[in-house]
């Protein structure tokens, strides 16, 4: 069985028979033609980026409730008898930052090649930088309200970065306990939960992702490799909607990593409260584990880069 034809699942017959019973039709002809689910935003409280921005039943405040923050590096051409380079192929995003999914926005800002304790200070990669786009919770709590599962990302930045990209890297958080994997699964014990899943529709970047995160001692698995596909709770995981933000490139195929919390925690300091808040995070990301994460993020990129040419 392919992963488009697994069965749909829990959430999707819900759906299916809400939907139908709200418009009348056959119960059989809406369960057959059901999409399966592919994330886990049932529980989200806003329908879209818009419904957020816009909402007047659970009305929002950015710079109060909420952050963006982004960076289009400038290209031009301007020469009729020069071959034009262009060098920027990858946007990298955190559609759930800030407090949503802590340590997400520091991870894109440094896979990006900039400082995540200052996102306008001086590139620290000067020649190897990458676009990026963050949406931020900045609530004391609450922040969980602010998600929008990222087939629902409809935020304009956000897409028009995707659009004129060949890659993308969307940054997410998970917990271990969501994946269903059972405890001795991955290692040994559930009590050191640090993992990273790979998703999304480019093959070519997931493998290079699990293989750098992989060498650079980071537990990581394909989510649609042969090995892991529709196994456990990974389908809910695994990016392959192409609806999904990471997926609405020029190619078609992006990549994102669910990164468990455990995991996350373990790139920052070793009190709660250096990675629980901003504060403690931008303080505390430049560390040796927090630097591998990153670079090995940037080693796929490059990789996956080198293979690509703009036509």
């Amino acid at each position: 069985m392919t992963f488009s034809q697994h069965a749909a699942s829990r959430r999707t017959v819900l759906t299916a028979l809400a939907a139908a019973a709200t418009a009348g039709a056959p119960l059989l002809s809406q369960l057959a033609t059901a999409t399966p689910a592919f994330a886990t935003g049932e529980n989200d409280l806003y329908g879209s980026n818009t419904d957020l921005y816009t909402s007047t039943l659970h009305p929002t405040k950015e710079g109060t409730d909420y952050g963006r923050r982004s960076r289009r590096h400038e290209q031009f051409d301007g020469y009729l008898s020069k071959v034009g380079v262009y060098t920027k192929k990858t946007a990298v995003l955190a559609i759930h930052g800030g407090q949503i999914e802590r340590g997400t926005s520091e991870l894109c800002l440094a896979i990006a090649g900039y400082d995540p304790a200052d996102a306008n200070a001086a590139a620290l990669f000067p020649t190897m930088v990458h676009d990026y786009w963050m949406f931020e919770g900045m609530r004391s709590e609450n922040n969980r309200d602010l998600h929008v599962t990222s087939v629902n990302c409809d935020d304009h930045v956000a897409r028009l970065l995707a659009a004129s990209s060949l890659n993308t890297l969307s940054l997410h958080g998970c917990q271990y306990t969501q994946l269903g994997l059972p405890d001795t699964m991955v290692w040994p014990s559930q009590s050191d939960p640090k993992l990273v899943v790979v998703g999304g529709l480019n093959k070519t970047f997931r493998e290079a992702l699990v293989y750098e995160l992989k060498t650079a001692g980071f537990p990581a698995l394909d989510a649609l490799s042969d090995e892991w596909r529709d196994r456990y709770n990974l389908a809910d995981f695994a990016g392959a909607d192409p609806r999904n933000i990471c997926n609405r490139t020029m190619t078609g195929a992006g990549a994102q990593l669910e990164i468990t919390e455990d995991m996350r925690r373990s790139l920052f300091g070793p009190e709660a409260t250096d990675f629980d808040w901003k504060s403690g995070r931008i303080a505390t990301w430049n560390n040796p584990r927090f630097l591998a994460f990153r670079d090995a993020c940037r080693r796929a990129i490059a990789t996956v880069e080198a293979g690509q040419q703009i036509l």
